[in-house]
C-alpha cells in the first residue's frame, strides 16, 4: 500500500513541477509588455554556443597520432557542414554525420 501511495506522490509532484516549469515563461513573460533584452540577447547567443560546445565535446578524443588518424570524425563533420550549408536542413545533417560517421567506422576503417 505504501508503494502505491509512493509513487503517486512521487507522479504528482513530477506532474506538478512539469507544470510550473513549462508555464512559468508564459508567467512572467506573457502579456503586452517584451522581453527582456537580456533574454533577447540570451536567445541569439546560446544555440550556436551550445553546438559549439557539444562540437568540440564530440571530437575531444580524437587520436590523430594513431590510425585513423581522426579522418571518420572529419569526414563526417565536413559532410554535416556542407550538408548543413547546402540545404539549411538541421536533421538531413545530423542524419547523414551520423549514418555516415557508422558507415566509416564500421567498413572503411574497421
Amino acid at each position: 500500500m505504501s508503494e502505491t501511495i509512493y509513487t503517486a506522490a512521487a507522479i504528482g509532484i513530477a506532474a506538478i513541477m512539469t507544470y510550473l516549469v513549462r508555464g512559468l515563461p508564459y508567467m512572467m513573460f506573457g502579456g503586452k509588455k517584451g522581453l527582456p533584452t537580456i533574454v533577447l540577447y540570451l536567445g541569439s547567443v546560446l544555440p550556436p554556443a551550445i553546438m559549439i560546445i557539444l562540437v568540440v565535446y564530440c571530437l575531444r578524443s580524437i587520436e590523430l597520432s594513431v590510425s585513423p588518424y581522426g579522418l571518420p570524425e572529419i569526414i563526417s563533420v565536413a559532410l554535416v557542414a556542407i550538408l548543413q550549408f547546402w540545404r539549411k536542413n538541421l536533421f538531413l545533417s545530423i542524419f547523414m554525420g551520423t549514418a555516415c560517421y557508422m558507415i566509416l567506422i564500421r567498413t572503411v576503417f574497421a
